[in-house]
């Protein structure tokens, strides 16, 4: 193992998982607080639909129907995307890459005082990227919650979120492979409360695994 490869298990990694609207942006936020190095894969998204090489695909394949005065039209890329899996699979092969470099580069170096380092992506388990998780913690919420939520941020209909939710793994599939359940239906101290506890115990498994 290299140095490097030896300190980037030094500390564990923590995956968000969850459905849409379910609160793992704001897992993530209370983490980055307790000193984790957090890594927002919506937020890299977006960074590389900025991106001139990816632009160029973009343009190249879907022309004016995808590009706005030389930049992505996100809401009509997406509608694209989640209208066709052969289209949203050629997206994801231009975005994931781009991304899971940039998270690589923010994981690799030294771990310093953070005590763990966090994923959040919106298809951590599709992508295969919980194999690079230590323990993994589902976000949980009730659809109702997660439906108006999702119409106040994003301005999407319940049946926009149930499109986007169905591109996904099924919640019960998700939640069965998490080592944390985190209930998240508004209470922003109870959230805290079990983020601090779940790290606490994930903290106390990595180090009782790496014998130390």
């Amino acid at each position: 193992m290299t140095d490097a490869a030896a300190a980037a298990r030094s500390i564990p990694t923590i995956g968000l998982i969850g459905g849409i609207a379910s609160g793992k942006s704001a897992v993530r936020v209370i983490l980055a607080q307790l000193g984790c190095i957090a890594c927002d894969s919506d937020d890299l998204a977006h960074q590389a639909l900025r991106d001139p090489d990816i632009i160029r695909s973009i343009g190249t394949r879907w022309g004016d129907r995808a590009i706005r005065d030389g930049a992505v039209d996100r809401g009509a890329l997406a509608a694209i995307a989640f209208a066709d899996p052969a289209e949203r699979a050629y997206l994801e092969s231009l975005v994931h890459p781009w991304i899971h470099a940039r998270r690589r580069a923010m994981f690799s170096t030294e771990p310093g005082s953070a005590p763990a380092r966090v994923i959040d992506a919106p298809l951590l388990l599709e992508v295969g990227l919980h194999t690079e998780c230590d323990s993994i913690w589902f976000v949980d919420a009730p659809l109702e919650v997660r439906q108006t939520r999702a119409q106040a941020s994003r301005g999407w209909p319940a049946a926009e979120l149930a499109r986007r939710e169905a591109a996904q793994w099924p919640l019960d599939q998700k939640r069965a492979l998490a080592h944390h359940v985190l209930r998240n239906d508004g209470d922003p101290q109870s959230l805290r409360s079990q983020v601090e506890a779940a790290l606490a115990d994930t903290l106390r498994k990595h180090a009782r695994d790496k014998g130390t």
